[in-house]
């Protein structure tokens, strides 16, 4: 492989386009193909990037493109299509969540990445934050003793459609918990990873478009080691306000984020911690908090894991305990409630 590390972007819609600046504002990396499948996306890609390739199926860009990376930016049901095409054809792949709208479609493409030697992962950005990160950090070197418990909730307004529709449709979208949800899962599980994996899911919601499609949803996840954590969303909202609190043997950790939107550049953000008396504000630097600019930084960092210097962030198993996750709510909460268990 040359130094430049050439990806193949699958998808040019509103985040999309996004992925695709990332690409050119990543050092070593370079976007050589674009697959839009609407008329109007093509043409949009065409004025954006001149020099790049534009198709409307990725197979004509797998084909015709010396592609080191594919990055899939497709609607949630055509992700592990694409994702097992371009492995298949020997790129390394940097995922949007969903990894897949079923395990057996995770299992696929973590295969695939494993019989190849591929690199396999999921954009899972909030790790990449000097935010959420730092949670994580100060959960590591222990200012709260052991974490037992942790409540992730966000508060936003209503979904976009999504082109044709699609993020409205179950069978596409796959549900309304495999959207934003699946960040809180994935972090909730990354803060309590000391406490063993997850045995069991509780869910519940109301409101929204029916099966799938639900307004307001909330979670409890049970761990090995006997702590939780709840996740819980609403959609009824305004603006994007997310907060985060981690409960442990010896105090507390809370932070916040708020914007109109999650893409937004103008974020009001906070990180605190302690217990009783004591609280610590925590410094986060100069550096801004969002969206997008947690892209940039897993965009900046697949090139270094394509070229073996870094280790992934979320891999397929990540992506996979995620999606497993978010089914057995969803699942749960067909069952008005019922625990869905886990073995251990």
């Amino acid at each position: 492989m040359s130094d430049v590390v050439r990806f193949g972007l699958v998808g040019y819609g509103l985040f999309g386009k996004h992925h695709a600046r990332a690409i050119e504002k990543a050092a070593g990396g370079e976007l050589v193909g674009i697959c839009a499948p609407s008329e109007e996306s093509r043409a949009a890609a065409k004025g954006d990037f001149g020099g790049v390739g534009v198709y409307g199926d990725y197979r004509e860009m797998l084909e015709k493109e010396k592609l080191d990376v594919v990055n899939v930016v497709a609607p949630n049901w055509l992700h592990e299509e694409i994702g097992c095409a371009a492995l298949e054809a020997g790129c390394h792949v940097l995922m949007e969540k969903p990894m897949a709208l079923s395990l057996a479609g995770c299992d696929r493409m973590i295969g695939l990445a494993e019989e190849k030697g591929l690199v396999l992962a999921v954009n899972f950005e909030l790790r990449m934050s000097s935010l959420w990160g730092s949670v994580k950090g100060l959960i590591d070197e222990g200012v709260i003793g052991e974490p037992e418990y942790v409540l992730i909730e966000l508060s936003r307004f209503a979904y976009r459609q999504g082109s044709g529709g699609w993020r409205y449709d179950a069978g596409r979208v796959g549900s309304w918990i495999l959207e934003e949800p699946i960040h809180f899962f994935d972090l909730a599980r990354w803060y309590m990873e000391g406490g063993g994996n997850p045995v069991g899911v509780t869910g519940r919601a109301s409101g929204g478009e029916g099966e799938g499609l639900c307004d307001h949803f909330s979670a409890v996840v049970d761990f090995e080691k006997g702590g939780y954590g709840v996740i819980s969303q609403t959609l009824g909202a305004f603006g994007h306000h997310v907060s985060a609190k981690v409960g442990g043997s010896e105090g507390m950790i809370a932070g916040s984020w708020s914007a109109a939107d999650a893409r937004s550049d103008e974020s009001v953000y906070r990180l605190t911690y302690g217990k009783n008396e004591k609280v610590v504000e925590v410094d986060l630097g100069e550096k801004r908090v969002g969206e997008l600019v947690e892209l940039d930084e897993h965009v900046a960092w697949m090139v270094g894991c394509v070229r073996g210097e870094r280790e992934v962030v979320c891999d397929g198993e990540d992506g996979k305990w995620a999606v497993r996750l978010c089914l057995a709510a969803e699942e749960s909460v067909r069952g008005v409630g019922e625990r869905v268990g886990f073995e251990k």
